[in-house]
This record gives C-alpha cells, structure tokens and sequence, in this order.
C-alpha cells in the first residue's frame, strides 16, 4: 500500500538526513513517523507475551507499506529524492514544494502543478493530509481530487480560533497597534482575519475530503457541520518518545510552581492566568509562573520593548497591575527535553486556552503524571477527564482557575492521586502501538 504523507513542517528525521534545520513542531507526527520505521523490514524478538503478539500483528500490518512524504522546502528548490531514515534505514519517498510560510492564508496555486508531478511520480493508493488549513493542503486534495481515496488528519481548527482568537480582550487592546504590530502588518485584528481566511481554505479542503480522523466530540462535530458526508475515524495521537519515560514527584517538584507552555498570541490565555494570579499568591506567596516558547514581554531591555506586540504589551501592564514582577518568567523555545525537565519541575501544569482540540501540551503532562488544570473548551474535555486526568475550569472564569491552582497547592494526597491516575489513561489513551495500529487499520479500510 503507497500512502503519501502532506505535512506543514519538514520532519526531524528528514531534516536530519538533509542536513538541514528542522522544527520540534509537530512532535506527534514524527511519532507516528518513528512507529513506520521502527516496524521496516524486520521482526519482533519472538516472546510468548501479549506484547509480542501486539509487535507481530503491528509489524505484519505495516510490512506493506510504502510511504512518501511531503513537505514545504525552499523556494525554486523542489526535492524529490529517496531517503534511508532510521535505524533501519527504510527507505521514503521524500518530496519538497515551495510555499509562503509567512502567509499560508494567501494561495497559491503553482502549488498545484508541484502536487499534480509528486501525485504522478509516487503514484499512491491513498493520500494523507494533516492538517486542514494551509493552502497546500488544498492545493493536494484538488488536484488528487479523490475523495474516496483522501484521509484528513484533524488538528486545529480555524473557523473555532478565529472565533475564539481575542480571547475577551478589552476593546482597547484588540484596537490597539504598536510600532512592531504596524511595521510588520501583524496587530491582533490582522492575526484574527488571518485565522478567518485559513478557515475559508479548512472549509475547502475538507469539503474535499471522503475520510477524516480526528480524537474529540468537539473535531468531530465542527467538521460534520463543514462535510457531513466524510466518513469520520477515531484515532488518538502519539506524542513524542521521550515523554513515555519518567514520572513527575511531589518531593522532587519546585513547589508552587506553574509551568505553561505557551503565551505568545490571545487565543492561549495567557492573560487569564495572570488575572487568577492575585489569589494564588494571597495564599502562596512564593507562587512562580514560568512559560515556554517566544517572549513577547520585551524582557530584553529597551530595544526589546520596541519590538513588542498589542498583547505582549497588554501583558505587561497586567504584570504591573497584578503586582507579579518576579513571579513570571519565560524560557524561550526549548528542545524536548529541556521541555519534559521543565514539566516534571513544575508543580502543576495549565492549560488557559480560549480554544484548543487536543492540546500535545496537555498530553505530554499527562504522560509524565504532572498535574494539569485546563480550561473546559473546545476538545479538551474529551482528553481531560474532571479530577480523573486533571481538573477543568470554565473558559475564562480567573476564578475557577485560582481555585484549581489552590487545589492542587494545598492538598498534596489528591495531588499525587491525579497524577498517578492521570498517567495511567494517558498511557493507554496515546499508546504507540495502538495508535499505530489504529492508523494502519484505518489505511486498511480506505486502501
């Protein structure tokens, strides 16, 4: 069975095999690259175990199949070449095309004639597209133009961000424009109309589409409104190998210490954490906030604050307002394991987000047993199960999000309960070989 792969990023494994820079993005996806390699040309070590009998029946399934990738690369550079990737060196079709990744709104369709050579020369038997909104998404199902044969992969979903994008903002901050926001076209109503001219391409692609795969109520009711004639296939995620390993401790956490693992732009939230942030240091006031990904707080001195963003801006002022210079600190981008030691550093985990699907974030705490506290939006109470696999609060409600802080804070046994609780579902729920398993099924039935 051929399956062509269309991906937003150039994978880690390829990249590596170019020699080029690549994006930690994406974590999830090269999970389940890493499952195809790892089943290439080879057998499971025979053990009269379940487990055994799980490998070979992974390991039979995925003998068949032969999978080309493709991938934004540079302009006038298009790539088609045969890769040996992993440690067995099973060998993929590895296809580049050119498109403007700082405006993935605007469409191209020479995008078009790049799909039409790839689709002609590796000649699949079902395409596989994750990821709905870019235009080289559309690109690819248009001109395959097999519904029958086309497999959408839900992440996001951009009609709900751009709904969802000012986050309750005050008036004043969404109108608001700094030099940067001018200069680089980029305020926080331009991001929103971004997200609103993504979505008219997400409707096209998935109108497209006969199947699609998604892990929520919430994926799979957006995108029945949009396509109630796909057929839909539940499928959960693998999230990346190194969060399978170790496990979060109360004895050896920083107390008192949030970890959050982005705040760059409103739809994440990050201003209703600061707004919960008075009452829990009433109570702790110790309490630190630290925050993964791109500083927008102009931290860097005043060079670094004419660079800063609306929200970056709004941000700070609530700093100020809140009293919480010294307890907010952002880390910057990190590798994965700087971000696994700064979860099982953390004391809890929080997820703010106006809107989100499945956060990887989400996943990746719960994984190593961090307790995590998440907004009731969107899909995430279809991977947060209240005070099973972590503690929900109302999209927005600063309140309920101090209180679940608090909870968490002041009572170490049901702390420690949640984690142990929420570890054991999220092993089973992103399980490698079951997911893998699921996805080859899937494969099956379409093929």
């Amino acid at each position: 069975m051929k399956v062509l792969w269309v991906c937003n990023i150039m994978l880690p494994a390829i990249a590596q095999a170019l020699s080029e820079e690549y994006s930690v993005r994406e974590g999830w996806l090269s999970g389940i690259l890493g499952r195809v390699l790892e089943t290439a040309d080879g057998e499971a070590q025979k053990e009269e175990t379940v487990e055994y009998d799980r490998k070979e029946q992974i390991q039979k399934a995925a003998g068949n199949l032969e999978l080309g990738i493709c991938f934004p690369g540079k302009s006038g550079a298009d790539l088609s070449v045969r890769l040996p990737l992993g440690t067995k060196k099973k060998e993929v079709a590895c296809y580049s095309f050119y498109e403007d990744l700082t405006s993935p709104e605007n469409y191209d369709d020479r995008m078009e004639a790049r799909f039409a050579q790839i689709l002609a020369d590796f000649k699949p038997d079902l395409v596989h597209i994750f990821g709905t909104e870019f235009g080289h998404a559309y690109a690819c199902a248009k001109v395959w133009n097999k519904p029958e044969k086309t497999l959408l992969g839900i992440q996001g979903l951009c009609g709900s961000i751009a709904e969802h994008y000012y986050a309750d903002l005050p008036q004043s901050v969404i109108n608001s424009v700094t030099l940067r926001d001018f200069l680089k076209k980029d305020s926080i109503r331009q991001q929103q109309k971004k997200f609103e001219k993504r979505a008219q391409t997400e409707k096209k692609t998935i109108s497209l589409a006969g199947h699609i795969t998604g892990r929520t109520a919430f994926d799979q009711a957006e995108t029945n409104k949009i396509n109630p004639g796909a057929q839909y296939h539940a499928m959960n995620e693998t999230m990346r190998s190194g969060f399978y390993e170790g496990s979060w401790s109360l004895t050896d956490c920083r107390r008192h210490e949030i970890f959050v693992s982005q705040a760059d732009y409103p739809l994440k939230g990050f201003h209703y954490l600061l707004q919960a942030m008075p009452a829990v240091l009433g109570k702790y006031p110790d309490a630190q906030i630290k925050v993964a990904g791109n500083s927008i707080l102009g931290t860097g001195g005043f060079k670094s604050r004419l660079k800063l963003p609306a929200y970056g801006k709004y941000l700070r002022r609530l700093i100020r307002q809140y009293g919480l210079e010294g307890h907010v600190t952002v880390l910057g981008r990190m590798q994965e394991e700087q971000m696994k030691q700064e979860y099982l550093s953390a004391h809890l985990f929080v997820c703010p987000s106006a809107v989100e699907n499945s956060p990887n974030s989400v996943a990746e705490a719960q994984l190593l047993g961090v307790p995590v506290a998440a907004a009731r939006t969107g899909g995430i109470p279809s991977v947060v199960k209240h005070e099973q696999s972590g503690l929900l609060f109302d999209k927005g409600n600063s309140q309920q999000l101090a209180e679940a802080v608090l909870r968490i804070f002041g009572d170490d046994a049901f702390a420690e309960e949640l984690s142990e609780t929420e570890k054991g579902l999220a092993h089973s729920q992103y399980d490698g070989d079951v997911n893998f398993r699921r996805l080859l099924e899937i494969y099956g039935e379409i093929a």
